[in-house]
């Protein structure tokens, strides 16, 4: 069997026409008589040509019309995530919109991640939230390709998308601590070595940004209150599921002593206060965040705020059709 790689030339030879008008047959057609555009297929036909390879077309033309999205979590997260799921769905759309295609680029940690961004046949990119620390983060900049992030870091050459987390986490915090006793407090991993355990009033050493800011909030209301934030329960999931969360709250349990017990749970996001709930029951005060399907069943406090707009928002940038973007909006829904 030949395995040679049939080119536009064999056709162009085979059919005895020239090779721009194998060129034109595939990409412009109304431009060739239509005899002779039989006669090139024919003879593409006869040779096994399937077409143009898409890719060296794209290079050509200086755009691959594809968006690229950096997930700084495991693949399947995409997916099993409600908020996530959100917010690729207002990325989807911009696709759709404007006939782009979405690549999905892992970002894990591993030695290979670099060159997996470097490598991304795409005109843009979109990125999840992750560390100021993170390399991902340099050799997208260094593409020179347009590119926004939900929820940060600031770094030069990227836009941020992201809703004032400190202000609505002291806003939802504020509501919970009004006649708590023994508030704690339920904590997204501080940085992407993803630790858990229990700690008391971080004020240091928090690399995810979205952490950050909202442990920052969090500790403003419990000061307002007259709580000390140096003694304030914090439990620290590692991933963002009612599993996690679920875990997180039982394990910091057994290191509370008997009078810290909580009766107030405090959680960065719906997934983990539904584990709290599962772990605590209904006789504990929780509250959430997004104000998702799971936080309106429980009936929970919760801050709402649409992933689906920022994904919009991001991948509008990243394709090119806007610059900069509004401060996503956020609010306060008060249940129980």
């Amino acid at each position: 069997m030949n395995s040679k790689r049939v080119t536009m030339r064999d056709v162009a030879a085979e059919a005895g026409v020239a090779p721009m008008t194998v060129s034109y047959t595939y990409t412009r057609p109304t431009r060739v008589a239509a005899a002779t555009r039989d006669r090139v297929l024919a003879a593409a036909a006869r040779l096994g040509y399937a077409g143009p390879d898409p890719v060296a077309r794209s290079l050509r033309n200086g755009a691959t019309r594809n968006l690229g999205v950096i997930l700084g979590e495991r693949l399947n997260y995409a997916f099993e995530d409600p908020q996530a799921a959100r917010f690729l769905a207002g990325v989807s759309q911009v696709c759709v919109d404007n006939r782009l295609g979405l690549v999905l680029i892992p970002s894990t940690g591993n030695s290979d991640d670099v060159e997996r961004v470097r490598e991304a046949a795409v005109d843009g990119f979109v990125l999840w939230t992750t560390d100021a620390a993170d390399p991902v983060l340099d050799a997208v900049i260094v593409t020179g390709r347009p590119a926004a992030i939900q929820g940060g870091p600031d770094v030069d050459g990227i836009q941020i998308v992201a809703a004032d987390d400190r202000e609505a986490a002291r806003a939802v915090a504020g509501h919970m601590l009004a006649g708590a006793v023994s508030p704690l407090i339920l904590s997204h991993p501080f940085d992407r070595e993803r630790w858990t355990g229990l700690t008391r009033g971080p004020s240091a050493g928090v690399a995810f940004p979205v952490t950050r800011d909202r442990l920052a909030g969090f500790r403003d209301a419990v000061e307002q209150s007259g709580g000390d934030w140096a003694e304030t329960p914090v439990a620290v999931a590692a991933r963002n599921t009612r599993e996690d969360g679920r875990r997180t709250i039982e394990a910091a349990l057994s290191g509370l002593d008997a009078d810290e017990q909580p009766d107030v749970v405090i959680a960065m996001s719906d997934q983990l206060a539904a584990g709290a709930r599962d772990a605590l029951g209904a006789s504990v005060r929780i509250s959430g965040w997004d104000d998702s399907e799971t936080a309106q069943v429980l009936g929970f406090s919760s801050i709402r705020q649409s992933l689906y707009d920022q994904g919009v928002a991001c991948a509008s940038i990243a394709a090119g059709l806007t610059a900069t973007v509004a401060v996503p909006a956020w609010s306060l829904v008060r249940r129980g």
